[in-house]
């Protein structure tokens, strides 16, 4: 981010132009270019010798680099950051990608599935590998829940949650309840805990665990012992580790030569630790954010590039979704297509 303000005043018309030139044509075809390639284009009105002597200068300042001893020259990462912040000319979004989208991010979905689809969706529009984080806990809201029993001491829960998504799961308890008692602590978490967030209701439930169990009526025992083991213990991980949903990870095989490196890329994905911390730090900021190869921080991301964007839920920061892929990326393309899917995503969600 620091590159634009001690490269821009350093650069003069010309060689912004030239070097404009050069990058879009190594993004588009990928291969080193020559400057007689250059010197040859329609707008330029210099000779291939002018063209080397900026080139050269270009060097010097880290822009670009010979990456063969007789070829052209490719951009640096640090030329593509330059070349990012200082002369990128984003293109708006096709009519055809933006109706597919606002299609299959239908607020009729839950936002689960509307995560999904957008994760699918937006790694084919890119053709780069997705990863999208859930919406954070606390912007998930509980309607009702209902207890009903199972042999022995197992009990089904069946949670309505932000209206429409239906999530079911099985608790082992202490002992046997009867229809009676589960019906009791459904209607009582319902009245006390219903349209509160998941993560206030295991607040309130943790500090009720510390109150005076001798002074709690069986009603409350019962009701907190169902919830504990619902909202608690088996949530208490995930209340404070989003979930990321990945798409299109095949595509990571596009990225590099190096199979090493895709193997251990392939490993990440799966683990997602560090691609969870990445994203995470996207969340202290509104807006797109760009990581250029050793930008990110992270060994594992320095021959690649990512491009994240927040989403907003009630007006507040829920989740993060972005596009891993190569450094020669079209970033005029990409970066629109990253802005408008996390907003319409965003607005699924609050419509869910």
């Amino acid at each position: 981010m620091q590159v634009r303000e001690h490269v821009e005043e350093a650069v003069d018309p010309r060689a912004q132009a030239l070097f404009k030139m050069l990058v879009e044509e190594y993004l588009a075809a990928g291969v080193p270019v020559a400057s007689k390639r250059l010197a040859a284009l329609p707008s330029v009105s210099v000779s291939s010798a002018t063209v080397r002597n900026i080139m050269a200068d270009l060097e010097a300042q880290g822009l670009v680099q010979s990456p063969h001893t007789s070829a052209g020259k490719i951009p640096t990462n640090r030329g593509l950051r330059f070349f990012v912040d200082t002369l990128l000319s984003l293109d708006p979004l096709e009519a055809r990608q933006l109706e597919r989208l606002e299609q299959e991010l239908n607020p009729d979905l839950s936002p689960q599935e509307l995560v999904n689809s957008a994760s699918s969706l937006l790694s084919h529009l890119t053709q780069m590998t997705c990863v999208i984080t859930l919406p954070r806990r606390d912007h998930v809201a509980l309607r009702q829940v209902e207890f009903l029993p199972l042999s022995g001491d197992r009990v089904l829960v069946i949670m309505v949650l932000n209206d429409r998504e239906v999530e079911n799961r099985v608790i082992h308890t202490d002992r046997e309840y009867s229809d009676v008692e589960l019906n009791q602590a459904a209607n009582f978490v319902n009245r006390e805990f219903g349209g509160s967030s998941l993560i206030s209701i295991r607040n309130a439930l943790l500090a009720s665990m510390q109150a005076d169990k001798d002074r709690m009526d069986s009603l409350m025992q019962t009701a907190l012992d169902m919830a504990s083991r619902v909202f608690v213990s088996d949530r208490e991980e995930d209340d404070d580790t989003p979930q990321v949903v990945v798409s299109g990870e095949n595509r990571l095989l596009n990225m590099s030569p190096d199979t090493d490196r895709i193997r251990t890329l392939f490993e990440a994905f799966s683990h997602k630790g560090n691609i969870l911390h990445l994203l995470d730090r996207c969340l202290e900021t509104h807006g797109i954010q760009l990581f250029i190869g050793e930008e990110s921080g992270y060994e594992l991301f320095d021959e690649v590039s990512v491009v994240t964007a927040p989403y907003e839920v009630q007006g507040r920061l829920a989740g993060v979704l972005g596009v891993v892929g190569p450094t020669r990326m079209a970033y005029q393309e990409v970066i629109p297509v990253v802005d408008v899917t996390a907003k319409l995503l965003g607005a699924a969600i609050n419509s869910t």
